[in-house]
């Protein structure tokens, strides 16, 4: 390569932001000439490993640059993969297209064979209201609580607990989607129901409760109020029958002594 085309490569990607350095040379937090000087010796020694870290951000003519170079297989590689994820074919994208999804069925299949991933068990813990809706709603649901043979109490603990989870992920989306009461999973819509009500009419009763109180508070303060006043008319005619005696009192002593 020419040593013009080679640092103007290098002075580019050293002065961009964000640009992948080994951890070694991350750790010494190099300025942009340290990185520059990394680049030129690892595209002097290594050119292979140069475009595969740093190919996708060199533009087509800094690409062209590496034709030279071409005699090397592994630099030959890359840069036609470059090149075709850049300005693919009709062809080549087709051919890449048919490879994704020959890979994705590749996967597909291996996690058929491990029997975890597309279990019963493992599809309803993914997506538990579309198992409901395909095949829970058609099985007994006390099934899935009962101990099983060999299982120890802890894990069926554990096991129900779980199913608690799914059967209120279950619920909360079926309130979302107003699916009726009746249909909820578990059969808990009558359930609740009759629980609400049951609630509303204890609230009512305390409602009446409370006011029934109020009034016996009131018709007691004004008993005791009228008691009171009673009182107080008992003690004016006590006092008012003590001054008449002592008036007559009073009046006869003077009568004697005259």
């Amino acid at each position: 390569m020419k040593r013009s085309a080679i640092e103007g490569i290098t002075s580019r990607l050293a002065s961009m932001e964000g640009l992948y350095f080994p951890g070694a040379i991350h750790r010494q937090a190099p300025d942009p000439s340290q990185r520059k000087t990394a680049l030129l010796d690892l595209l002097s020694r290594d050119a292979p490993i140069f475009l595969e870290r740093y190919g996708s951000e060199l533009t087509a003519d800094e690409l062209r640059e590496f034709e030279v170079l071409k005699a090397d297989y592994e630099v030959e590689w890359h840069l036609n993969r470059l090149r075709r994820g850049r300005s693919p074919t009709a062809e080549e994208a087709r051919a890449r297209s048919v490879t994704v999804k020959n890979r994705r069925r590749a996967y597909m299949e291996l996690l058929i064979r491990g029997g975890e991933y597309f279990s019963e068990d493992a599809m309803r813990e993914r997506e538990p209201y579309l198992h409901h809706e395909y095949l829970g709603r058609f099985q007994d649901p006390f099934g899935r609580v009962l101990s099983r043979p060999g299982e120890r109490w802890s894990e069926t603990l554990m096991r129900r607990c779980e199913e608690a989870m799914l059967v209120e992920k279950i619920r909360r989306e079926q309130r979302r989607l107003g699916v009726a009461r009746r249909d909820w999973v578990g059969g808990g819509g009558e359930k609740e129901q009759q629980e609400e009500d049951e609630e509303r009419e204890e609230e009512e009763d305390d409602e009446d409760e409370s006011e029934q109180v109020k009034g016996e508070e009131k018709g007691g303060s004004s008993e005791s109020r009228m008691s009171l006043d009673d009182h107080s008319k008992y003690l004016e005619e006590i006092k008012h029958k003590c001054l008449v005696q002592y008036y007559r009192s009073n009046d006869s002593s003077s009568w004697k002594a005259d």
